[in-house]
């Protein structure tokens, strides 16, 4: 069992930035894929980005050119950075591994583990 720990939410200005970070538990066997996923109350969850081992990654399109996903060399630790932050990003952001491919990283369903989340709150 892969166990995520996902830290850094808290709540900042309308244009204000955060980074988030996420720990792997174990190598990248289980988790090709790694991606942030967002929920905000009486909606569903939504992919915000993914970042496979291999480097590539892609954004959901309300976050294209203000959230970065990257990982470092060991790739035990996704980053979320996220810049000019807007009230409608406000939500618990939940960190996720698996092995999903192409379309299907869109969907919760397709990832094997997630993180407890982390609250991130816009005013």
């Amino acid at each position: 069992h892969v166990q995520l720990v996902e830290s850094g939410g808290g709540s900042v200005q309308f244009g204000g930035s955060l980074r988030l970070s996420c720990v792997a538990s174990e190598g990248t066997g289980r988790r090709k894929c790694m991606g942030w996923f967002r929920q905000a109350p009486g909606k569903e969850r939504e992919r915000v980005a993914t970042i496979y081992v291999g480097g590539s990654s892609a954004y959901d399109v309300s976050v294209t050119g203000r959230f970065t996903i990257s990982q470092d060399i060991a790739k035990t630790t996704v980053y979320l950075q996220m810049n000019s932050l807007k009230p409608e990003d406000t939500a618990m952001y939940y960190c996720a591994a698996g092995a999903p491919r192409f379309a299907a990283a869109l969907s919760p369903k397709n990832y094997n583990f997630w993180g407890q989340g982390t609250q991130v709150t816009v005013s």
